[in-house]
């Protein structure tokens, strides 16, 4: 792995920091298929129960670099087909991912941060769809997954105008949530679930949440008895009621976060 991706753990949490701080840590060939490299190493470690996105310098990522979008047509249909997967990964991994938006970031840039289980964004940072300012369209699924995470209206409003919004704002959509210090802040959702969490429950839930966007409530709670009668036969539920009892924090096993 290159110098663009830098990946370091600190106790259970896998921080993978997006690094062209020069530019704003934007895009180029290769670096997204090594984002994803970094993703699902992490999530396959037993030993990481938490994963923190965010970027170095003064940005989170501007996107595209401004380079790969003079290209030809071809070469971006290249560029874009490489990274066809890039910004909806973390929502298929059984690991918590949490992002940190500590400044700009637009376009690309802006579907990574969005995309993510808990977004945590410094308060003056600015984010923007960007895309109809480039004459381009909502890419990589975002048009899928932002209306569920602020609604039809607002979504419309970011991918139609392409604005500029501050960290503040972004709280007040319910898109993240604002702190002076994301980084920390995000570090400690995913303590929090590494500290009282099942792995197992988590990586089930994860599948849970991601497959209910498309089911009917029939079918999410056919689903959910399945896993419901699954859980039932892990040693996790005797291991919270026991923990609880001696008043210590739980010792869930790892089950791989593949859940069955």
């Amino acid at each position: 792995m290159s110098e663009m991706i830098t990946v370091q753990r600190h106790d259970e949490i896998a921080t993978i920091t997006l690094n062209r701080p020069d530019r704003l840590n934007a895009l180029v060939p290769g670096m997204g298929a090594e984002y994803v490299a970094a993703l699902q190493s992490a999530d396959s470690d037993p030993a990481v129960r938490g994963i923190l996105v965010t970027g170095s310098g003064r940005g989170f990522c501007s996107g595209a670099d401004t380079g790969i979008l003079q290209e030809s047509p071809d070469a971006l249909d290249s560029f874009v087909t490489g990274v066809a997967d890039l910004p909806t990964q973390a929502f298929h991994l059984g690991t918590p991912v949490a992002t940190a938006i500590n400044g700009p970031c637009a376009g690309v840039g802006f579907v990574m941060a969005v995309c993510a289980d808990a977004r945590f964004v410094h308060t003056d940072a600015t984010l923007t769809t960007s895309f109809a300012r480039l004459g381009l369209v909502a890419e990589y699924g975002i048009a899928w997954v932002l209306p569920r995470i602020v609604g039809l209206a607002v979504a419309t409003d970011l991918l139609l105008t392409g604005r500029t919004i501050t960290g503040r704002e972004a709280e007040s959509l319910g898109l993240a949530i604002c702190a002076e210090d994301p980084l920390s802040a995000a570090r400690t959702w995913l303590e929090s679930i590494v500290q009282h969490s099942s792995p197992t429950s988590v990586a089930e839930m994860k599948q849970q949440l991601l497959a209910a966007w498309t089911q009917d409530l029939d079918t999410a709670a056919e689903d959910s008895l399945r896993r419901m009668k699954a859980s039932f036969r892990r040693p996790d539920l005797a291991e919270a009621l026991v923990s609880r009892g001696e008043k210590r924090q739980p010792r869930f096993a790892d089950y791989g976060r593949t859940p069955q």
